[in-house]
């Protein structure tokens, strides 16, 4: 499998422009007429942090303006981020696809700099933060292992051997388990987070890349990205319960990434092959929508509130912004460049929503 990421140097780079709409010209003057007012807290943006994996770059996204407004460079071939629950700081991983800089950067994002780089295992790829944002789990691809980050310190505290070609991660919402994709076995491994040794490993589909977990904690929802279908494991027994197919027409759907929303209720999957993102209703665990996007979709992630899917576009460049309850796009970021992978969003102090 970690030969497949040669198709990151394939395909040609779209970036098309595009004339802005009188409703986006409205939204660029918003803000500042707002700040004239004193009403600047009441739609205080949030910021989604991606990674740009070909310009070695985190690209900083106003969410009210829907357009880039910094960008951090970090080492070489970032590909996931995760950003502590304090909204300080987004720990990204530097894979190194070709260079090896097999690090973590962590940004200050007050500032939107890097203040510490962190060596970790070979090729980085999956990231997440405990709920108490003291430790960050780091998948390491190539050397089957996840390194655990202490984040008082920026340092490696401990390494646990899991499965082959480990990739994603997330973090139960209790802090109790860390689920890690393996992507070359197949299978995910349940760590205890108290002791850092696996507890357990789930057989799950083909090729499983991305995992999120659902707010109570109860299910953790796998993409397999080459059985084109997710697995939905009870924490309870640690056993899969359903395999939710995910389908776009006579193509594959290449599920690689997926969020769930706040309350629970739906699971959103970036579909690499099939340039979509498919809706799963998580009580049914049935997919109800298919959603057309940019090109390659790589990454995804729900605002705070609820009411918007972000979702990196590889080839596109661009991040497509998604009505969760319209599941319509209702805008496309432009000028991601190069290369968006993964995503994550944070709130500022006073925002009482993102856009």
């Amino acid at each position: 499998m970690s030969d497949d990421r040669i198709w990151f140097l394939q395909g040609k780079i779209q970036n098309s422009e595009k004339r802005w709409s009188a409703f986006r010209l409205f939204r660029w003057l918003l803000p500042p007429l707002l700040a004239l007012l004193g009403w600047v807290p009441a739609v205080a943006q949030c910021r989604a942090y991606v990674p740009t994996h070909k310009s070695n770059s985190v690209a900083v996204v106003d969410t009210v303006l829907d357009r880039v407004v910094a960008v951090i460079p970090v080492q070489i071939q970032p590909l996931a981020v995760a950003i502590t629950p304090n909204g300080a700081f987004a720990y990204v991983t530097n894979s190194g696809w070709v260079f090896g800089s097999n690090s973590v950067s962590v940004i200050n994002t007050a500032s939107n700099t890097v203040v510490a780089t962190i060596p970790v295992g070979r090729f980085p790829v999956g990231v997440a933060v405990t709920p108490s944002g003291a430790f960050a789990f780091v998948a390491n691809l190539n050397s089957n292992s996840v390194s655990v980050i202490s984040t008082a310190t920026n340092t490696v505290t401990a390494t646990i051997g899991v499965g082959t070609g480990p990739y994603g991660v997330a973090v139960a919402p209790n802090g109790a388990f860390a689920y890690v994709s393996n992507v070359n076995s197949s299978s995910v491994s349940v760590i205890n987070t108290a002791t850092n040794a696996v507890v357990s490993t789930v057989p799950v589909g083909s090729a499983p890349t991305g995992v999120a977990i659902t707010p109570n904690g109860a299910f953790v929802y796998v993409t397999n990205s080459s059985s084109d279908s997710v697995s939905v494991i009870s924490t309870a027994t640690n056993t899969v319960v359903a395999t939710v197919p995910v389908v776009s027409g006579s193509y594959k759907a290449g599920p690689y990434a997926v969020a769930i929303t706040p309350d629970g209720a739906f699971a959103y999957t970036a579909n690499s092959a099939a340039d979509s993102v498919s809706v799963i209703d998580t009580a049914t665990n049935k997919v109800t929508g298919n959603i057309t996007v940019g090109s390659t979709p790589h990454g995804v992630a729900i605002t705070p509130d609820g009411a918007f899917a972000y979702v990196t576009n590889e080839i596109s460049n661009t991040v497509s912004v998604i009505d969760t309850t319209t599941n319509k796009v209702v805008d496309t970021v432009q000028g991601v460049t190069l290369l968006p992978e993964g995503i994550a969003i944070t709130p500022q102090s006073s925002a009482m929503s993102c856009r």
